[in-house]
């Protein structure tokens, strides 16, 4: 087998975005190839440290090495710098890098296989190798630079997406995936970790869509991980304004609905919370044997609506 031969078959030919969002703490990678379970092996992020994506003719152990260089202090550029200082095959490597305050720089050697660049910018660097043309980085920046508003999560599946659009990947599309932390995060579940968002695609003829279909699920389930904190008295109509603003923003979810109707029912709002429980129980009939005995649901008890709706 030749050289490029060798490389093409193993090469991870990809485009990923690393990203910051210093205003609320969070970093993140996004990443999409023609090459089985990227997720385990390009994306890295590490809370109040940075965000690293290690591809084309990837070394995996780079990321958590530039992670260290940036906790010990050094910029972006010098980080990638150290990293690939004593690397002879520097020139087939793919590397981009954040700093959590921002701060951000890319590597793209150049034997890596065309079409492959990068572009950098304030709280993100974008890159690629095997693409259909530059125009494939340039819609990730532009993505980004435009979704501003949305969480990290979200503007990071809507570069790929729009990566995907231009064109994409060369060799076709694979495996897909996307991982976040929040510095703090920790301290707001029982997990005790600061990863806020992993989901990884392996296998798909269309990852990226996969990606954004599991994307959806997780924003519903971490919205009610977040009410959940406010389950006790006094507290319950912060849990109801997490669980409205969900519903506002990701639409009807039966069990959405359904814990909106408990902190409703909880906090007093029954009229809500029969609107919400009664909704629920239409989109899911499964869930009337836990409503009928819920105790969070106590104040619907008597009334006559939801006696009907859980029978």
């Amino acid at each position: 087998m030749t050289r490029l031969a060798s490389l093409r078959s193993n090469n991870r030919c990809t485009f990923s975005i690393v990203a910051a969002d210093p205003g609320v703490g969070e970093v993140g990678c996004a990443v999409q190839s023609r090459y089985f379970a990227v997720g385990s092996v390009v994306p890295w992020a590490r809370a109040g440290v940075g965000a690293v994506a290690t591809q084309a003719a990837g070394v995996a152990a780079y990321g958590p090495k530039v992670l260290a260089l940036l906790e010990e202090g050094l910029e972006p550029e010098a980080a990638l710098e150290r990293a690939l200082a004593d690397d002879g095959a520097r020139e087939i490597r793919q590397l981009g890098v954040v700093a959590a305050d921002g701060r951000a720089a890319a590597h793209t050697g150049a034997d890596c296989l065309p079409w492959a660049g990068h572009r950098v910018g304030d709280c993100y660097a974008v890159q690629g190798n095997i693409l259909a043309g530059e125009a494939v980085v340039t819609e990730m920046e532009r993505a980004f630079l435009e979704s501003r508003g949305d969480s990290l999560a979200e503007r990071l599946v809507a570069c790929l997406e729009a990566a995907q659009a231009a064109g994409g990947d060369r060799r076709g599309q694979q495996s897909s995936a996307i991982v976040v932390e929040r510095s703090g995060a920790a301290t707001e579940s029982r997990e005790g970790i600061d990863r806020i968002c992993e989901l990884r695609v392996d296998d798909h003829p269309e990852p990226i869509v996969e990606l954004r279909r599991l994307l959806g699920i997780h924003l519903v389930w971490d919205a009610l991980r977040r009410a959940s904190f406010f389950h006790e008295p006094g507290k319950y109509a912060h849990g109801v304004e997490v669980l409205r603003e969900a519903l506002g923003r990701y639409g009807e979810d039966p069990v959405l609905l359904y814990d909106l109707a408990c902190f409703e029912s909880l906090a007093g709002d029954t009229d809500q919370a029969l609107a919400h429980v009664t909704r629920s129980l239409e989109l899911d009939p499964q869930l009337a044997s836990g409503a009928a005995a819920d105790s969070d649901l106590e104040a619907l008890r008597q009334d006559a609506r939801f006696q009907a709706a859980v029978s």
